[in-house]
Formats: C-alpha cells, structure tokens, sequence
C-alpha cells in the first residue's frame, strides 16, 4: 500500500477501548488520539455524531472511511495494514475460518454475553444505570467460566498464542476479556495464567494500555522499519 496512512482513533479509557490502540501499536501504526470516553457527554457532541450516530467508542477514521465497534475496528486494521514482518491475521482458508470463529466466540461468548452483563448489573460499574442484579452477576460469571472450557482444551498443547505460534488479533480480544474478568474477580482457567503472562510482556499491549489511559499524554506507535 503506496502513501502514509491518515488515522484517527477515538476513544480512551475502557477494556474495548484498548484493543484498537493495541491493534495499532502491534502494527507499528502511526495514528492521531481523540482520548473521549463514553458517558461524559463526548461521543454527544454534533462533531462526534456526524461521524458516528451510535455515539459510541472506540471509532476509527481511515482518511475518509470510518468504522466503529472494538472488534471490527481490530478485523479491519489486520486485513488492512498486516504485512509479512507484522501480521495480526492468517492468510491460509482454514486457518482464516479458525481465527473468525475464535473471534466471534470471544465478543459473543465471553464478553457481550458474560462480561458485558455483569458490568451493567453491578452496583460498582453501570447498575446505577441498568439496576443492580447481584444474581445476574452471579449468574454470568458462572456462564463465563463455563465458556472458558473452550480456551482451556486450546490452550492444554502449550501453544503460544490461540492461533498457534502466531499472535494474532484474536489474542488482542481475549486477552482484554481475560483481564476484565480478573478485574472482577470472576477467575480464570488455570491454562490462561502463563498465556496471559505472556502476553503482558509484550512491548505493544505496555504501550497501548498506555495510550488507553483516559486523557494522558499519548505515546505513538512504533514507526514501521
């Protein structure tokens, strides 16, 4: 791809947040931040909204095209900007198919079934806002630690990544929703304890977590060589 890409990320400061700033920093992506949160009254604003009428966060604009929710916005950065020396997606048919069902898996199973409910019903998060349920919280923690059966089995051969020896995008998604978890207390699978010890030693999720912080100085990604 000829030129200099021209991109935007709005938003800072949530565990969705998080995995676009880290899908740039993987790439090695320079990119201006717009450090909005949401329910602060940003993502209201008529500016905000022109570009993105769901009036959520993350979004991204590359030149003229935007694309907002957290897991798409990773999918396209990996299709668009992946190179043979930075790679956040398979190339190989099956390997594709495998990557997309692990991707959907984790957005569906662990985070908007699981993790998302129990923030909307806990009464330190949004159960301000959605009423607190300490049962369904309870119950989706139970649901979410009953999905993780399917990353232990994965995870049991000692790969790497869930990719295999292969970071890729779907490691960026699972490993926001494994830290969400341990932040709230719900418990992990003895298998993601050295994954995710893995992974948090790599330079761009330091980096990106950085760069998530709400309204902080910005550290850019790491030029391409």
């Amino acid at each position: 791809m000829s030129g200099t890409p021209d991109l935007t990320l709005w938003g800072a400061g949530t565990s969705r947040t998080v995995r676009a700033h880290w899908a740039m920093h993987e790439l090695g992506l320079s990119y201006t931040i717009k450090p909005i949160g949401p329910r602060t009254g940003e993502t209201k604003t008529a500016e905000y909204t022109k570009l993105n009428p769901r009036q959520k966060v993350p979004l991204l604009q590359d030149g003229d095209f935007c694309i907002g929710e957290s897991a798409a916005i990773v999918a396209y950065l990996s299709r668009m900007y992946s190179t043979p020396e930075r790679s956040l997606i398979p190339e190989a048919p099956r390997e594709y198919a495998a990557w997309l069902e692990w991707c959907f898996f984790i957005v569906a199973e662990l985070d908007s079934t699981s993790l998302y409910v129990m923030r909307r019903h806990r009464a330190d998060a949004l159960g301000h806002i959605y009423g607190v349920a300490p049962e369904v919280v309870a119950q989706a923690a139970e649901y979410f630690r009953g999905q993780l059966r399917h990353v232990e089995v994965a995870l049991a051969d000692r790969r790497q990544f869930l990719m295999g020896e292969r970071f890729s995008s779907a490691d960026i998604l699972l490993t926001t929703c494994l830290d969400w978890a341990i932040a709230y207390g719900v418990g992990i699978c003895d298998n993601a304890h050295p994954y995710l010890e893995r992974i948090h030693q790599r330079e761009a999720y330091r980096s990106a977590n950085a760069a998530n912080a709400p309204a902080a100085p910005v550290t850019p990604a790491p030029a391409r060589t």
